[in-house]
């Protein structure tokens, strides 16, 4: 099928209003990407040259990143309201959820929440809790000043992306993100994800559509570990392992992912 690239804003953010979000496509099948930490509305970049004809794919800056405000006060509402505001305004149609690393927890968070039908949700390398190596960052004081000093300085950022080797590609930077986020946002929108991971994945319980769940080859042992988790929760769901990704397997294996997500799942050929 021939790639659609076309890309449109379809809405402007304002405070307490819907977030931003990008259109690709022009298909009748609706796909909305939640990014991860650090991300933006174009963390689903790689995938726009593998869309098929049939497909729109939006792609939103959730509360705090890009053109997205931050809330006035983060919690679990604050994470999913905007973004729920957001596709309750799309047409309607076929709608599948992809949500990224953090962005799982925030797309199943709107899947139970919207007051439309989600057909599938795709979750991309997704935490089932939060390993001790992020829960350093919880604390008000201490974390802040952690998170400053690992993401918010060139030698913080460098240091880490060394030590996380094992984890992506030689050419893939994991903290290149962290350059042009606001920290604060993403500091405390890494902290309101936790506190929504510490009730455990049967909060989630409630969806009953479809389920896949894509992971990097080499990615985080606590992502590994989290998989028996999810498909205990769904018993249907599909596990499939990305070959020759990382961590970030939307980066590192684009024409993968869109072929599990708009394509094998759909019974299309590419």
């Amino acid at each position: 099928m021939t790639a659609v690239r076309s890309r449109s804003v379809v809405s402007s953010a304002a405070t307490d209003g819907p977030a931003c979000m990008v259109r690709h496509g022009v298909g009748p099948e609706l796909f909305v990407g939640f990014h991860g930490w650090s991300g933006s509305c174009r963390s689903f970049d790689p995938l726009i040259p593998y869309l098929p004809e049939d497909v729109s794919l939006f792609s939103l800056d959730q509360p705090g990143f890009g053109k997205t405000p931050a809330p006035r006060s983060w919690s679990s509402e604050s994470l999913v309201t905007p973004s729920v505001q957001a596709i309750e305004q799309l047409p309607f149609g076929p709608l599948t959820l992809i949500g990224n690393c953090a962005g799982a927890v925030v797309a199943l968070l709107v899947a139970i929440r919207l007051h439309r039908p989600v057909r599938r949700v795709v979750l991309i390398d997704p935490f089932a809790y939060a390993p001790w190596y992020f829960s350093i960052f919880d604390h008000f004081l201490v974390g802040r000043l952690f998170y400053l000093l690992t993401f918010a300085n060139p030698l913080g950022r460098w240091m880490t992306n060394r030590s996380l080797g094992s984890l992506r590609s030689p050419t893939t930077d994991l903290v290149e993100g962290f350059r042009s986020v606001r920290h604060f946002d993403n500091w405390s929108f890494l902290r309101a994800v936790m506190s929504v991971g510490r009730k455990g994945v049967h909060q989630f319980a409630s969806y009953a559509g479809e389920v896949d769940l894509l992971v990097g080859e080499r990615t985080f042992h606590a992502v590994e570990r989290s998989i028996p988790q999810w498909t205990e929760l769904w018993p249907h769901a599909r596990s499939q392992k990305i070959r020759g990704a990382g961590h970030l397997p939307v980066h590192e294996a684009p024409e993968a992912v869109a072929r599990a997500i708009f394509y094998e799942r759909r019974g299309l050929n590419r």
